[in-house]
């Protein structure tokens, strides 16, 4: 398959980038890891008129240590995040999730920016960041601004991003020192889209009862869920077996997974459930500094 007619061009500045695609808007795409837009294209899919290749822009690349946050440039490659030493430590949640996510070849060249401009409801890194609270830089030449991940994924495929801006940088809470973390998901074959995933974190106090706990999904809907009931029902509680059943219970009643000749919605809600449940109590258990 070959892609249709278009014009490339590698900008020199972000500036340059941004002017471009104010001048031709929706027709225009930015290329990074083009691990998600050159197949759409080559199926033709998606026809853009011009791709803005922003490699060249190392400014929107690498990982810069706040007090309480880290700031990732939106054209980090998968590869970095994995390698850096300081995921493992201040955004465990990702850590465990980065080696599941696709292939090898693809993690060296995707990008976090290009995956959660993407959007696709079943792709890990969008439900993590949900979760997690994180929110979005976006620029253009009209100005730039901050938006919250909780607004930024509108559905399938589709973000708050306006035509002419461009995602430039993520900023996540680094994990508390009373928290713990648990990524889980399952499909068919390593490196296959998730038939379910699951991230839940959650906070203790010094009596070992529940002050913050957070669980998002992703291909359990339109887009990356963030299970807000459930998430509640377990604040003030010390998290046994029961509550965690209940919530477990309440994430299959609230999702609505799409289905597929792999797998039924009936099938995507039990696996939903089987997987919150297990890793709310690897969170626990990692929150308790238990092993």
């Amino acid at each position: 398959m070959k892609p249709a007619p278009f014009r490339y061009v590698a900008a020199l500045s972000l500036e340059q980038a941004l002017a471009l695609k104010a001048e031709i808007g929706d027709e225009a795409r930015f290329l990074a890891g083009g691990q998600s837009l050159v197949p759409t294209m080559n199926f033709r899919l998606t026809q853009p008129t011009m791709l803005i290749d922003i490699n060249p822009l190392d400014e929107l690349a690498g990982i810069r240590n706040g007090s309480d946050t880290l700031r990732i440039g939106a054209l980090t490659r998968y590869r970095s995040l994995e390698r850096d030493p300081m995921t493992a430590v201040k955004l465990p949640l990702i850590a465990e999730a980065l080696p599941v996510i696709a292939h090898p070849q693809i993690r060296n060249r995707g990008t976090i920016g290009g995956n959660l401009a993407h959007a696709d409801p079943a792709s890990e890194m969008p439900a993590i960041v949900l979760t997690l609270g994180g929110r979005l830089h976006a620029q253009s030449v009209r100005g730039e601004r901050w938006i919250e991940a909780r607004d930024f994924f509108v559905g399938a495929l589709t973000t708050a991003l306006e035509p002419d801006e461009m995602l430039t940088e993520i900023e996540l809470p680094v994990a508390a020192a009373d928290s713990g973390a648990c990524f889980l998901e399952l499909s068919r074959r390593r490196g296959d889209f998730a038939i379910i995933g699951v991230a839940c974190m959650v906070r203790l106090d010094a009596q070992g009862e529940c002050i913050e706990a957070r669980i998002g999904l992703c291909n359990a809907g339109d887009g990356p869920v963030y299970a807000d009931e459930s998430s509640g029902s377990l604040v003030g509680k010390k998290l046994g077996e029961g509550e965690i059943a209940e919530a477990a219970a309440l994430v299959q009643s609230a999702i609505d997974p799409g289905g597929s000749i792999h797998a039924s919605k009936d099938y995507q809600r039990h696996i939903a459930g089987v997987l919150t449940a297990r890793a709310l109590t690897t969170a626990n258990k990692r929150a308790r500094r238990e092993h």
